[in-house]
Protein backbone atom coordinates (compact mmCIF):
# COMPACT_ATOMS: atom_id res chain seq x y z
CA UNK A 1 0.00 0.00 0.00
CA UNK A 2 1.23 3.55 -1.03
CA UNK A 3 1.49 5.53 2.10
CA UNK A 4 1.96 8.81 0.07
CA UNK A 5 0.20 11.58 1.48
CA UNK A 6 -0.92 15.06 -0.61
CA UNK A 7 -1.71 18.14 0.44
CA UNK A 8 -4.17 20.93 -0.99
CA UNK A 9 -5.53 23.83 -0.25
CA UNK A 10 -9.61 24.21 -0.42
CA UNK A 11 -9.17 27.71 -1.92
CA UNK A 12 -6.89 27.17 -5.05
CA UNK A 13 -6.99 23.33 -5.41
CA UNK A 14 -10.51 22.35 -4.41
CA UNK A 15 -12.00 21.28 -7.71
CA UNK A 16 -8.70 19.10 -8.27
CA UNK A 17 -9.63 15.68 -9.16
CA UNK A 18 -7.77 13.28 -7.56
CA UNK A 19 -9.25 10.29 -9.43
CA UNK A 20 -12.30 9.88 -11.74
CA UNK A 21 -15.64 10.03 -8.89
CA UNK A 22 -13.43 12.30 -6.52
CA UNK A 23 -11.89 16.09 -6.03
CA UNK A 24 -9.93 17.55 -3.78
CA UNK A 25 -12.99 19.25 -1.97
CA UNK A 26 -14.75 16.56 -0.93
CA UNK A 27 -11.68 15.68 1.97
CA UNK A 28 -11.83 19.01 3.34
CA UNK A 29 -12.56 19.52 7.25
CA UNK A 30 -15.66 20.66 7.93
CA UNK A 31 -14.67 24.12 9.29
CA UNK A 32 -12.86 24.66 5.65
CA UNK A 33 -9.75 25.34 6.78
CA UNK A 34 -6.14 24.97 4.89
CA UNK A 35 -4.28 22.53 4.46
CA UNK A 36 -6.04 19.06 3.49
CA UNK A 37 -4.43 16.23 3.29
CA UNK A 38 -5.39 13.09 1.64
CA UNK A 39 -4.15 9.66 1.35
CA UNK A 40 -3.31 8.36 -2.27
CA UNK A 41 -4.29 4.86 -0.79
CA UNK A 42 -7.36 6.19 0.49
CA UNK A 43 -8.42 7.76 -2.97
CA UNK A 44 -7.86 4.48 -4.57
CA UNK A 45 -9.79 2.41 -2.24
CA UNK A 46 -12.52 4.41 -2.43
CA UNK A 47 -12.52 4.83 -5.78
CA UNK A 48 -12.92 0.76 -5.88
CA UNK A 49 -15.74 1.11 -3.66
CA UNK A 50 -17.48 3.34 -6.01
CA UNK A 51 -16.52 1.23 -9.07
CA UNK A 52 -18.09 -1.57 -7.44
CA UNK A 53 -21.43 -0.37 -6.22
CA UNK A 54 -21.79 2.10 -9.31
CA UNK A 55 -22.70 4.54 -7.31
CA UNK A 56 -21.89 8.15 -5.71
CA UNK A 57 -19.91 7.62 -2.48
CA UNK A 58 -20.76 10.21 -0.08
CA UNK A 59 -18.23 11.48 2.22
CA UNK A 60 -19.26 12.47 5.42
CA UNK A 61 -16.11 13.03 7.08
CA UNK A 62 -12.20 13.26 5.82
CA UNK A 63 -9.57 15.33 6.51
CA UNK A 64 -10.12 16.89 9.77
CA UNK A 65 -7.42 19.30 11.72
CA UNK A 66 -6.24 18.52 14.98
CA UNK A 67 -8.61 21.15 16.72
CA UNK A 68 -11.79 20.26 14.59
CA UNK A 69 -11.29 16.88 15.54
CA UNK A 70 -10.96 17.04 19.22
CA UNK A 71 -14.10 19.87 19.15
CA UNK A 72 -16.08 17.19 17.90
CA UNK A 73 -14.57 14.62 19.97
CA UNK A 74 -12.55 12.39 17.49
CA UNK A 75 -10.26 9.49 18.78
CA UNK A 76 -7.22 11.64 19.91
CA UNK A 77 -5.06 9.29 17.42
CA UNK A 78 -7.93 9.66 14.71
CA UNK A 79 -6.71 8.68 11.03
CA UNK A 80 -8.78 11.60 10.39
CA UNK A 81 -6.15 14.11 10.98
CA UNK A 82 -3.52 12.58 8.48
CA UNK A 83 -5.68 12.59 5.58
CA UNK A 84 -6.03 8.58 5.86
CA UNK A 85 -9.85 8.31 6.61
CA UNK A 86 -12.73 8.93 5.23
CA UNK A 87 -16.45 8.26 6.74
CA UNK A 88 -18.75 7.55 4.04
CA UNK A 89 -22.44 6.17 2.51
CA UNK A 90 -24.04 5.14 -0.50
CA UNK A 91 -27.29 5.64 -1.49
CA UNK A 92 -29.16 2.39 -1.33
CA UNK A 93 -26.24 0.38 0.42
CA UNK A 94 -26.01 -0.52 4.01
CA UNK A 95 -22.95 0.37 6.05
CA UNK A 96 -22.31 -3.02 6.41
CA UNK A 97 -22.27 -3.81 2.76
CA UNK A 98 -19.61 -1.13 2.21
CA UNK A 99 -17.42 -2.72 4.83
CA UNK A 100 -17.49 -6.24 3.84
CA UNK A 101 -16.82 -5.18 0.13
CA UNK A 102 -13.84 -2.90 1.94
CA UNK A 103 -12.14 -6.02 3.57
CA UNK A 104 -11.66 -7.54 0.33
CA UNK A 105 -9.42 -4.44 -0.41
CA UNK A 106 -7.70 -4.06 2.56
CA UNK A 107 -7.87 -7.52 4.31
CA UNK A 108 -4.43 -7.40 6.61
CA UNK A 109 -4.30 -3.56 7.17
CA UNK A 110 -6.46 -0.40 7.87
CA UNK A 111 -9.19 0.31 9.65
CA UNK A 112 -13.06 -0.69 9.28
CA UNK A 113 -16.25 0.38 11.29
CA UNK A 114 -19.42 0.13 10.91
CA UNK A 115 -21.53 2.75 11.75
CA UNK A 116 -25.50 2.83 11.74
CA UNK A 117 -25.51 5.42 9.52
CA UNK A 118 -22.47 5.36 8.17
CA UNK A 119 -18.71 3.17 7.47
CA UNK A 120 -15.27 4.62 8.13
CA UNK A 121 -12.39 3.25 6.16
CA UNK A 122 -9.10 4.16 6.85
CA UNK A 123 -5.28 3.08 5.67
CA UNK A 124 -3.45 2.83 8.48
CA UNK A 125 -0.98 0.14 8.66
CA UNK A 126 -2.53 -2.05 11.32
CA UNK A 127 -5.56 -3.92 11.04
CA UNK A 128 -8.21 -2.82 12.93
CA UNK A 129 -12.65 -3.48 12.64
CA UNK A 130 -15.15 -2.46 15.06
CA UNK A 131 -18.60 -1.83 15.24
CA UNK A 132 -19.44 2.09 16.37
Amino acid sequence: MDYTIMVFSYATDGAFRLSEHFKVYEFRCKDNTDPIFVSTSLVEILESIREHFNKPVYINSAYRNPAYNAMIGGAKKSMHMYGMAADIHINGVTPKQIAEFAETLIPYTGGIGIYDNFCHIDVRVVKSRWNG
